[in-house]
């Protein structure tokens, strides 16, 4: 072989071996600048699997390894997201809310896409503030002495307490759905109810009808009667009934009016001079069928309360003096 021969060869050789060399550091150097990662791909029957892969979209990922999607199923982050920090891919089972609302959309005919959205209003909370009543107690005291009948008598009416309470309530779509109270502040303390227990000889004995401290005691069919009555009169209004039962207190107050009697059922009772006598209509009311405010008022004005110094009444537009109620008061103790 000619020396020209040999030259020629060492130098393909030197030509070949520079670009392979070339084509290794090439590859080398790519393979430098791809980040390879460690992905945990969760299914949704809770299998993990855990894979190497350089892309960063989610979707890129999965498709790499053959997974597909199903319909009820969802994936955390979503398809278009890139992977998060902790390198994970979670494939769920969407909820019942999720896929409920196609299905009612697709199936029915008869209900809206908007009321469908209605029953996922945001919730509202607000502050409300109520006034609640305090029942009062009873308590029952026994002064009788021996045998023989007895009887109960009222000799402090009960008054329920008011307080008024502070709430945090949430509603959806108007409606209620939680309520807790926040703070409460008593605005008037109730009032017990005493009742003594006695033998009817001495209620007899004491004139029927007792007052003690300014406030008269009955029992509880006599409180019923005086509320029918003064319900029948003016039930309107609290301050109407209150005006009613006044008028009885003052006249069983005045030495004008005490040949009727020395208390208001007594008064009422009066033969000419309230609804008592002179129809049936109050009947109807016993039993309990009057509004509360009239009893308040009845009980209100035993206990000694009064909003007027009249002994006497009209319905409106009968007699000249004030109105209270749809009555008008006139002849002033």
């Amino acid at each position: 072989m000619k020396n020209d021969d040999k030259a020629s060869i060492s130098l393909k050789k030197i030509i070949s071996i520079s670009i392979l060399f070339i084509f290794i550091m090439t590859v080398v150097v790519s393979a430098t600048n791809v980040k390879i990662s460690n992905v945990k791909i969760v299914l949704a029957s809770g299998y993990e699997m855990n894979v190497l892969s350089s892309k960063k979209k989610v979707s890129e990922i999965l498709d790499e390894n053959h997974i597909i999607l199903l319909d009820d199923e969802k994936v955390t982050p979503d398809l278009e997201s890139e992977l998060s920090d902790n390198n994970t891919i979670k494939i769920t089972k969407k909820i019942d809310e999720e896929i409920a609302l196609p299905e009612v959309i697709e199936n029915s005919s008869d209900v809206s896409v908007e009321e469908i959205l209605a029953s996922y209003d945001d919730i509202v909370e607000k502050i409300v503030v109520k006034k609640v009543k305090i029942p009062y107690e009873t308590i029952t005291k026994n002064v009788a002495s021996g045998f023989g009948a007895k009887q109960d008598r009222i000799v402090q009416y009960g008054v329920d307490g008011l307080k008024e309470v502070t709430y945090k309530i949430k509603y959806q779509n108007e409606k209620e759905i939680e309520k807790k109270e926040i703070k409460s502040k008593i605005i008037r303390k109730p009032v017990d109810k005493i009742v003594e227990v006695r033998n009817e000889q001495q209620v007899i004995s004491r004139g029927g009808t007792t007052r003690y401290g300014g406030k008269w005691s009955y029992t509880e069919s006599e409180l019923d009667l005086i509320c029918a009555i003064t319900a029948q009169e003016c039930s309107s209004s609290y301050e109407g009934a209150l005006a009613v039962i006044t008028c009885a207190c003052n006249r069983a107050e005045s030495s004008k009016w005490k040949h009727n009697g020395t208390d208001p059922l007594s008064q009422y009772k009066a033969k000419n001079q309230f609804c008592y006598s002179i129809d049936n209509y109050w009947r109807r009311r016993l039993n309990g069928n009057y509004p509360d405010r009239v009893k308040q008022a009845v009980i209100d004005a035993l206990n000694g309360k009064r909003n007027h110094n009249y002994l006497s009444f009209r319905a409106a537009g009968y007699a000249n003096g004030v109105n209270i109620g749809g009555n008008v008061y006139f002849n002033a103790m």
